[in-house]
């Protein structure tokens, strides 16, 4: 195939079994986007492909990803913006002939590609590992099999103090919740698999089917929780989706 069309936050290449996502360094805004650095998509992982109107004299091409197909945004659960969006390809108005061009090549490998059923499994490489981030009240870290949180004295409540440091194999957890830092109450909390109520695997691991948990973030030995300066979105999504992915395959392993 071979067709690639650059934008001002990424360059996309289609290639026979996937569209390569190359993202500009210093992309302003986007810290998230610089941290991914490059995605391969293959074309079952997307269900299509439109333009929206961008900012400024921009037009917006915009991949449309399978429900389940990429852990990253399954846990990210529709709480990016649209400058931080890994399926946005931001050009100029007067590209737009290029890109159509482009989006039909797209959407002609996404149709070849295409199959009836959902994906029962993600088809989006997740972030590599190991991990870590620094919360508010705690270190967290992933090596691939086991979430470890390291509470800091001065951030911790005193339940997670008296609970002490935690670790959490993947196989014993059903799912993860991110609660973005920049929405009040921002978090991350990791289901146990006997956590009633909690998203179970097969089909799609991910976020709990609704915002209630066991107790208040800052109170669960499971959670860590964001604030000013702590849990960015670039350290702490990528880290989430991480951890979603292994419990997924920890989930269908014979």
């Amino acid at each position: 195939m071979g067709e690639v069309l650059a934008g001002s936050n990424a360059v996309w290449d289609i290639e026979p079994e996937a569209v390569v996502i190359r993202y500009s360094r210093g992309v302003r805004g986007s810290r998230l986007l610089q941290a991914l650095g490059e995605r391969r998509v293959p074309y079952e992982a997307l269900g299509g492909a439109e333009f929206v109107e961008g900012r400024r004299g921009t037009v917006v091409l915009r991949a449309l990803p399978r429900p389940g197909a990429d852990p990253l945004i399954e846990v990210a659960d529709g709480q990016l913006r649209a400058s931080a969006d890994p399926y946005h390809l931001v050009l100029p108005e007067q590209n737009r002939e290029p890109a159509e061009e482009f989006r039909a090549a797209l959407l002609a490998a996404i149709e070849a590609a295409a199959t009836p059923e959902p994906p029962t499994r993600f088809l989006v490489a997740a972030p590599e590992v190991p991990r870590s981030f620094k919360a508010y009240d705690a270190k967290a870290s992933f090596d691939g099999r086991t979430v470890g949180f390291h509470w800091f004295r001065t951030g911790a409540s005193t339940a997670k103090w008296k609970a002490g440091d935690q670790q959490f194999p993947v196989d014993e957890l059903a799912g993860v919740r991110w609660r973005s830092p920049d929405q009040v109450h921002g978090h991350l909390r990791l289901l146990p698999r006997e956590q009633p109520g909690a998203l179970r695997l097969p089909p799609v691991p991910g976020v709990a089917p609704d915002d209630e948990g066991p107790c208040p973030p800052d109170q669960d030995p499971a959670a860590v929780v964001f604030g000013l300066g702590y849990g960015s979105v670039h350290e702490s999504l990528p880290f989430a989706a991480a951890v979603l992915a292994a419990i997924q395959a920890a989930g269908t392993r014979p």
